[in-house]
């Protein structure tokens, strides 16, 4: 039985697979099978005759790691007087999950993307996981140097506003932090972890709690995505404080 795209619909046929992938990298791929596997979430894996199970897991690990050594690059020779701290804001900012999963919506990956998780479910890291897998097939087809060029121009140039990443301050737990250090006062982050069995992954809930009383709740695939919901929330509300006083 054939698995489901995250839209409901079949995989598609090579051809047309083929032209699409064509479109959103903007060169001729190499290795089909291996851009397909890009695409097939954990949730839609398949085992092979030899028992390795095909889905974008791995590739998505070593996306990550690509993904940051590439703007590791980029950032460090665009602002050669920046400090490691700035350097690394930028970057956070950029791979930020909302933010990929954002690029990869306007770059049609979900609409390739093969997953069985429920329609109902909240699936707002299917498509940026996606995304990084792409990335590290990238690599393996075609080297760091081309995925590079690849990431600068046809996502980096195309669809994010550098400078606006850089004017706006969105680290809210660091604001949060600074705030909590200005006033003298003490905050601490309860966590949880369930595995989602649709996802087949680990999912981390937090609670944002300044003086024992409760300012935000976050939710992510990692402590650090959870808490930086859990800390937009606090800020919003210690804005909201601010402004009455």
């Amino acid at each position: 039985m054939l698995s489901k795209r995250s839209n409901g619909t079949y995989p598609l046929k090579k051809r047309e697979f083929r032209s699409r992938l064509k479109k959103i990298l903007g060169f001729r791929p190499g290795n089909l099978q291996l851009y397909e596997a890009a695409f097939i979430h954990r949730s839609a894996s398949y085992i092979l005759p030899d028992g390795n199970r095909i889905n974008n897991e791995r590739l998505e690990y070593l996306g990550d790691a690509v993904l940051d050594a590439i703007l590791s690059d980029f950032l460090f020779e665009k602002y050669p007087e920046a400090t490691e701290g700035f350097l690394t804001k930028i970057r956070s900012r950029i791979v930020n999950r909302d933010v990929l999963n954002q690029i990869a919506i306007a770059m049609g990956i979900n609409k390739i993307l093969i997953s069985n998780v429920s329609s109902l479910h909240s699936s707002k890291n299917l498509y940026g996981d996606a995304f990084e897998a792409l990335i590290g097939v990238v690599f393996l087809d075609k080297g760091f140097k081309k995925t590079r060029k690849f990431f600068i121009k046809k996502v980096l140039r195309k669809y994010l506003d550098l400078n606006m990443i850089v004017k706006n301050d969105t680290d809210y737990k660091s604001l949060v932090f600074e705030w909590v250090q200005k006033n003298k006062a003490n905050l601490i982050f309860t966590y949880n972890e369930e595995y989602d069995f649709e996802t087949k992954k680990s999912v981390f809930s937090t609670i944002l709690s300044i003086n024992k009383e409760e300012f935000g709740k976050g939710q992510g695939c990692s402590k650090k995505e959870a808490e930086q919901e859990a800390s937009s929330q606090a800020w919003k509300r210690i804005k909201d404080i601010s402004a009455d006083l």
